[in-house]
């Protein structure tokens, strides 16, 4: 199975997402980097995804690493709200910027009532700071939105660091970027 890069806004809810996501898949799409039309090269329930193009050597640290050729190179951009982590190995370690804290643990027990979406934020149990989600501190990169984008077999390619801000600048929020092994 491929692995995965997932650029995840960092804000549990994002306001008009798929709006959003619609002008993203634009832009990737004017500069190549992927193609404008879904196939089925995405690994989601109908398999579809927008499949890479030649203009993603541009946007990543390895481009040998590409899936060039491989059935599942496709990104995949999801709509409702997600867990996005790195899968195997992810600890469940965070801490609160206001404290420094480890508060890992109450953190993730609260993921109960903030997947459905009954709240976007967590108060720190140590020092009472509350915050989206997203503004806790996370050994591993990981993300809590209802928008991501999953690019399917990229994870060896890894982003460069002026793609990454400027799919930021055009979202509106700062992203963080989670690698899923294969």
């Amino acid at each position: 199975m491929a692995g995965q890069l997932i650029i995840v806004p960092q804000v549990s809810s994002f306001p008009a997402h798929e709006a959003r996501a619609r002008l993203i898949l634009r832009w990737l799409a004017k500069r190549n980097v992927v193609e404008a039309l879904p196939t089925t090269c995405g690994r989601g329930p109908l398999g579809m995804a927008y499949a890479l193009a030649p203009g993603a050597a541009e946007v990543v640290e390895e481009p040998r690493y590409l899936p060039v050729g491989q059935p599942i190179n496709g990104l995949e951009v999801i709509y409702k709200r997600c867990i996005f982590t790195p899968e195997r190995g992810f600890l469940e370690e965070a801490g609160c910027p206001h404290c420094r804290q480890e508060i890992g643990e109450a953190l993730f027990e609260s993921l109960d009532e903030w997947m459905p979406g009954h709240t976007d934020n967590f108060t720190c149990p140590e020092c009472g700071h509350e915050d989206d989600i997203n503004g806790f501190l996370f050994l591993q990169p990981c993300g809590f939105s209802n928008l991501g984008f999953i690019f399917n077999g990229w994870e060896r390619a890894g982003f460069r660091q002026a793609f990454l801000e400027e799919f930021a600048d055009r979202l509106g929020f700062a992203v963080r970027v989670v690698v899923v092994e294969a």
